[in-house]
């Protein structure tokens, strides 16, 4: 099964990529040019440092080109599921006790940010919301214990 990627995700992994192989991946090798030419590379920390860095940006460029090229993505303005919680949708949850509200959006496993509220698909927050409505009360093993949530709307925007 391919993963699932919004096409907001897509952009900006798309956008990383770039950066790194235009970007990054020139700057490190003239990074690694220069130390090389401070001589013995044995005792040459900065010569080890960019060599590490370039490794990273490498890893990072393979890893991204893989996931970029067996995703599957989805323009989330164009699914109509109405109240339905499904993949790409963005659902606001009422905490029962304190009535405190969260908004999430359920994205692929790789543009998952939790800062941003983008929670990933495979998370137990997103696995309790699919296939439930809005309206419907959901409860949540958190660390604290489970916490009971009310779905207060689930809308779909690009």
């Amino acid at each position: 099964m391919r993963a699932p990627l919004t096409t907001k995700g897509a952009q900006r992994l798309r956008a990383e990529l770039e950066e790194l192989k235009s970007v990054k991946r020139p700057a490190v090798i003239a990074a690694i040019a220069e130390a090389r030419a401070h001589g013995d590379l044995k005792e040459n920390a900065e010569y080890h440092a960019a060599r590490e860095q370039q490794g990273f940006i490498e890893g990072r460029i393979k890893q991204l080109e893989a996931e970029l090229s067996h995703a599957q993505v989805i323009d989330v303005s164009t699914l109509n599921a109405g109240s339905k919680v499904v993949f790409g949708a963005t659902v606001a949850l009422v905490d029962a006790e304190t009535d405190e509200e969260k908004t999430y959006q359920i994205v692929g496993d790789l543009e998952a940010d939790i800062k941003q509220g983008l929670i990933a698909i495979s998370s137990p927050v997103a696995r309790a919301l699919i296939g439930k409505y809005e309206g419907d009360a959901i409860t949540i093993d958190a660390p604290g214990g489970q916490r009971e949530y009310e779905i207060a709307s689930v809308r779909y925007e690009g």
